[in-house]
């Protein structure tokens, strides 16, 4: 017999970890935050070069919501003109795992390697 209670759950989609694995680093752009942010501290600018595919709105949108799900974070320093830097959290590094993995089965699909805006061999997450 079915439990009538997850069923519900499953329909609502409420409580769901795929799901809420998805919400918190879904997006075209957050995967490649993560990793950029994964050895570095870096300013807006230098991830808007970094990621030169990436519209400036969708970029400060995607920074936001991983900033609000406390995967990065950002840090202003009082200057003029602002000079603001984003790095990853604690938090954001329990997810670099899951990153890799989706860079190893993503390459193992492409039958090549995966080269996204840099040189994958560079960051961290690599090495785990």
């Amino acid at each position: 017999m079915q439990n009538i209670e997850s069923d519900h759950c499953t329909l609502n989609h409420c409580n769901c970890p795929i799901e809420a694995t998805l919400n918190v680093i879904g997006g075209k752009w957050k995967p490649m935050i993560l990793c950029l942010l994964a050895n570095d501290t870096l300013r807006y600018n230098k991830i808007q070069q970094l990621i030169p595919e990436v519209s400036p709105k969708m970029l400060t949108k995607q920074l936001r919501e991983l900033e609000a799900d406390g995967l990065v974070a950002r840090k202003m320093y009082p200057e003029i003109p602002p000079k603001v830097e984003y790095s990853i959290t604690d938090f954001g590094r329990t997810v670099l795992p899951v990153l890799k993995t989706l860079l190893d089965w993503g390459a193992e699909y492409l039958g090549k390697k995966c080269i996204v805006t840099m040189q994958v061999e560079q960051i961290e997450l690599l090495k785990l």
